[in-house]
């Protein structure tokens, strides 16, 4: 082989193995992609109480927004210490799940410190008088919320300190009733009216915390569930006699609508590409 011929040759060894290694390094920077680990924490909203086949005393169902987040492509559920019932005032046990490598996390919390839960019982229960409901929905607006609005900074703090290096990310409550509901006018508007007042509470409470520098955004989910709630067809939002547990709470559907809310909130090299593009 004539001295050109040579050099040739070994050009095109040379560039050969060029690509292969740079297409190795590629492949393997695609395939070693970092998982995103992911921590979801607060009440029946989070846990996904009414989604599905309960796994757990926690009534956590397969189809909560946690478990449909960990279906994205990067992000792992780490832990999911979510539960029917929780209050902001009562998070230790959550917050001990959180880790210094945890990068998300999700807190929907505060409908149980205004116990609403119970307030909705006694604005359903065809025993009770309208009176008796709108008595109900002032105590938790005059008495509890400005608890629960003393409680939040510090509940965001402390995240912020178990998870130092989390996108911390709070939702809110949707509307219950639509104006079609089979309610008077004037509940309608007191329950929709406490929603507002809740989620207005927890706004303010992540807009301090982010003025704090934590790392923390809120979302607000209303309009995910705008013409679906009851009253409405079709429905996102369960509605059961007084007395059963999952009356009020999103149905699979609705939980979708929660992690599609959310998902809009993430980076986007956090969610699966092909859902990015559809």
């Amino acid at each position: 082989m004539t001295v050109r011929g040579r050099f040739l040759s070994g050009l095109v060894t040379a560039v050969a193995a060029l690509a292969a290694v740079t297409t190795a390094g590629t492949l393997h920077a695609a395939a070693s992609a970092p998982t995103i680990p992911y921590v979801a924490l607060g009440d029946s909203y989070a846990a996904g109480q009414g989604g599905g086949t309960y796994l757990n005393s926690c009534k956590q169902t397969a189809e909560g927004y946690p478990e449909l987040l960990n279906r994205e492509s990067r992000i792992q559920l780490q832990a999911n210490p979510t539960c029917s019932g929780a209050k902001a005032s009562e998070m230790a046990a959550q917050l001990s799940k959180l880790e210094d490598d945890t990068r998300l996390v999700t807190l929907t919390v505060g409908a149980a410190d205004l116990g609403l839960s119970a307030v909705l019982g006694v604005c359903t229960d065809p025993t009770r008088t309208l009176a008796d409901c709108l008595e109900a929905i002032e105590h938790a607006r005059e008495d509890l919320l400005p608890e629960l609005g003393s409680n939040l900074p510090k509940l965001y703090a402390d995240v912020a300190e178990a998870a130092p290096n989390a996108r911390v990310v709070v939702t809110g409550y949707p509307y219950l009733l639509e104006p079609t509901a089979p309610f008077p006018t004037v509940l309608i508007a007191a329950i929709n009216g406490a929603t507002d007042a809740l989620n207005s509470t927890i706004e303010g409470a992540v807009s301090d915390a982010n003025d704090a520098d934590i790392n923390i955004h809120y979302v607000d989910v209303t309009e995910e569930f705008a013409g679906h709630g009851i009253g409405a067809e079709p429905e996102l939002l369960f509605i059961h006699p007084p007395g059963v547990p999952d009356a009020f709470h999103p149905n699979a559907t609705g939980y979708q609508a929660y992690a599609d809310a959310i998902s809009a909130a993430l980076p986007g090299g956090w969610l699966d590409k092909q859902k990015q593009l559809g």
